[in-house]
């Protein structure tokens, strides 16, 4: 840090500058002259590179991690020191309370050869005497370990350490210092005031300490008489490195708590207890193991105390709208605000039986279905939230819904407004009934990312066409279509047509065929693109499944073929091929899109032309039309993922012949293929309107389908309702 100091207007920072330094404060210069050391460790110094052309080349040899040779070392190690008597007991319960928390942890007995516990790391330094046991301990943490670690935690097996807190303490100091921390003791007889770090609550000593120490530790070992080894320590570090045990230094303290004897922990909670680092002594493992849970409850309880002040609604005052600015629910985004009207959200009303927000915009229609379960599950949540805030001075009870009004917010989710009517009763048993308003949030919240394989746009498009002798008039606008969209733009696209004969038909094919005009204008196509081929399959059949159909068309093209099973009048464009593309994903997902199918000009226009400006808008977006749910025709798939579904259903087909003419190409994916089946709305896929031939031999859904799409395809409600009411007035006069 540098202290900046405002000089005279007219001086110049370029001598400072020049001179390679800054100016520094007053107190930075009395720290600079304090210190003695002055600034030449901050200075940087240039070192020139001279290569000498006398001597031969020498390869640098570069460290195989960076933080060797930046000298990024680890922060603690820690070294307890145990005994014949108490390795495999108090030591065993050190290493399985705390010692997976630190870095690394060594034992240090005197045992020559030690059995040692399973999943501890124990040195062996063949003399028990506690003194000589303290020597090797410090001679070999230095040799071995004194440039990997920049401190070192000295501690006996009957001391409970806390490793959390004892990591954050040495994160806080300067590793640059010398530094013997630990409990002050003083020493026998008390004359001197210098101090040792007693033992058994542990203490620290900074590498630069051990470095500075090891040189005087033989010197130690012969002069001080001591049988306390850590006095022997202390005595050796004061003397000759002139350093005294400190319990605070750069104002961080070392707490360490003495327990009592016959002391419970779980009755403990003084804030020494509860605040230290380490806990002596401990005269049996099944103690170091109960305070390890108290002090694992004690960090708990902090952990959920520091959560709650994280609390949104807690540090709300410090933001500049302060508490009025906190939105509601906690943690979810604020409401959709509007910029113009037509950005306004509108409010559904609804009751429990009814809603008013039809999707065929009629006025009012019964709640049914997924709304009927939504109702009912927000007014449950609502009582029962109700009682869990007002028990047990009120519990509620649901008479009936007076009001509900609710919105999708797409910025946070459903929103609920409800006024209910309810019957409360207090502890004495006294009811009354009165009505109340909640507001609930169904937040979108659970969302799920699907990992999806990757897909290219580059992909060939083979594309199936069935026709019947009924559909043949529309293939000449299919083809216009087709070959202004993909021949003329080279987009990378194939068409095979697929020609279905009943049987009567497919008899009298060599004198008259009924598809020979179609064919006529394929040959046209092929005769104007040189190098386009339009092949077509003819099949003759009573009952034109798709599913028989697909299966003479699967047999013919690899296994990696992108089908697209279009209709004849559908109008295919480059936006959807692409999109077919993209949602077809081998052996992961199929594509059934929702074509938008035009209303029958007849009862839009009745019998009127559509006028020009209405004309302009239908070439830019949807014209009069609604999006078709009930037919399943086209599809994008692969034709492998269709073989696979084939091969699980076959063993249906043993059983149920009629199987393949009870169901389509969607259902046969729904139950056999066990992929994603993708149906969505496809605004650029465009159907005009036509009145669909149902075949009564198809099964009951597919023919209910069918009837269902030629029904709601004449048009909207408020057209059909204009044509009946002038019908009406037709017939009245």
């Amino acid at each position: 840090m540098v202290s900046w100091t405002q000089g005279d207007a007219d001086d110049s920072c370029g001598d400072e500058l020049a001179n390679g330094r800054l100016h520094m404060g007053r107190g930075d210069a009395q720290r600079d002259s304090r210190d003695g050391g002055g600034d030449e460790d901050f200075q940087p110094r240039v070192v020139p590179y001279h290569k000498d052309p006398n001597k031969p080349h020498k390869k640098v040899l570069r460290t195989r991690y960076i933080h060797t040779e930046l000298g990024i070392r680890e922060r603690l190690l820690v070294g307890v020191l145990t005994s014949r008597a108490t390795l495999n007991t108090l030591a065993v319960a050190v290493n399985r309370t705390v010692a997976h928390r630190f870095h690394r942890t060594f034992f240090f007995t005197g045992l020559r050869s030690p059995k040692v516990p399973h999943g501890m790391t124990v040195v062996a330094h063949g003399d028990d005497r506690p003194v000589w046991l303290m020597y090797e301990t410090v001679r070999h943490l230095n040799q071995h370990y004194g440039s990997d670690y920049d401190w070192f935690l000295l501690a006996q097996d009957d001391t409970y350490m806390q490793a959390d807190r004892l990591s954050e303490l040495v994160g806080h100091l300067s590793a640059g210092q010398d530094l013997y921390m630990g409990r002050a003791e003083e020493f026998i007889g008390g004359e001197e005031k210098a101090r040792y770090c007693h033992g058994g609550y542990g203490y620290l000593l900074s590498r630069s300490l051990l470095a500075r120490l090891q040189p005087h530790l033989d010197t130690c070992r012969n002069d001080i008489l001591s049988v306390r080894p850590d006095e022997w320590l202390g005595r050796c570090i004061i003397d000759y490195l002139g350093l005294s045990c400190v319990e605070v230094y750069q104002e961080m303290s070392y707490r360490y708590f003495e327990l009592g004897k016959n002391a419970d922990p779980e009755r403990e909670d003084s804030i020494q207890f509860k605040t230290a680092f380490t806990v002596h002594p401990i005269s049996e493992p099944n103690l170091m193991y109960r305070l390890h849970k108290r002090f694992s409850q004690i960090e708990l309880e902090w952990t959920y105390l520091q959560i709650q002040q994280l609390q949104i609604n807690n540090l709300s005052d410090l933001t500049p709208e302060g508490k009025a600015g906190v939105t509601w629910p906690i943690g979810i985004n604020p409401p959709f605000k509007p910029r113009t009207r037509f950005e306004v959200i509108n409010w559904e009303y609804f009751t429990e039986e009814h809603i008013y927000s039809c999707i065929d915009s009629s006025p009012k229609c019964e709640i049914r279905g997924a709304d009927r379960a939504d109702v009912s599950a927000v007014l449950e949540v609502a009582v029962e939230r109700l009682n869990e805030r007002y028990q047990p001075q009120l519990r509620f009870r649901k008479r009936r819904l007076l009001n509900g009004y609710r919105r999708f917010d797409p910025t946070r989710g459903m929103e609920y407004v409800l006024d209910l009517a309810l019957e409360a009763y207090t502890q004495k048993g006294h009811s009354q009934v009165l009505a109340k308003r909640v507001n609930l949030l169904r937040p979108l919240s659970a969302v799920e990312i699907i990992p999806m394989p990757y897909v290219t746009e580059a992909t060939r498009v083979q594309v199936i066409l069935p026709v019947t002798a009924q559909d043949q008039d529309f293939v000449g606008n299919f083809l216009d279509m087709f070959v202004m969209n993909t021949l003329d733009t080279h987009d990378n696209v194939l068409l095979t047509f697929l020609f279905i004969y009943d049987p009567f038909e497919a008899q009298r094919v060599s004198q008259t065929d009924v598809f020979a005009g179609i064919k006529a204008m394929i040959g046209e196509v092929e005769k104007r693109y040189g190098d386009v081929k339009i092949p077509w399959i003819s099949v003759k059949t009573e009952v034109p499944s798709q599913v028989k159909l697909m299966d003479i068309i699967s047999k013919k093209h690899p296994v990696d073929t992108l089908f697209f099973l279009a209709g004849v009048w559908t109008e295919i464009n480059a936006d959807f091929l692409n999109r077919c593309r993209m949602n077809a994903i081998s052996n992961w997902q199929v594509f059934f899109p929702i074509h938008f199918q035009e209303y029958s000009p007849a009862v839009m226009y009745r019998d009127q032309q559509p006028s020009a400006a209405s004309s302009a808008f239908a070439s830019e977006s949807l014209r009069d039309g609604h999006f078709d749910r009930h037919v399943f025709d086209e599809a994008c798939f692969y034709n492998a993922d269709y073989m696979t579904s084939r091969t699980k259903m076959a063993a249906d087909i043993l059983d149920n012949e009629e199987l393949l003419e009870n169901m389509d190409v969607y259902d046969i994916f729904v139950r056999y293929s066990g992929l994603h089946v993708f149906r969505a709305v496809e605004p650029a896929l465009i159907q005009k309107y036509v009145r669909r031939a149902c075949n009564p031999r198809f099964s009951e859904d597919i023919y209910h389908r069918c009837v269902l799409s030629n029904l709601q395809g004449l048009g909207s409600r408020s057209h059909l309702a204009m044509a009946l009411f002038e019908q009406e007035q037709a017939n009245s006069t």
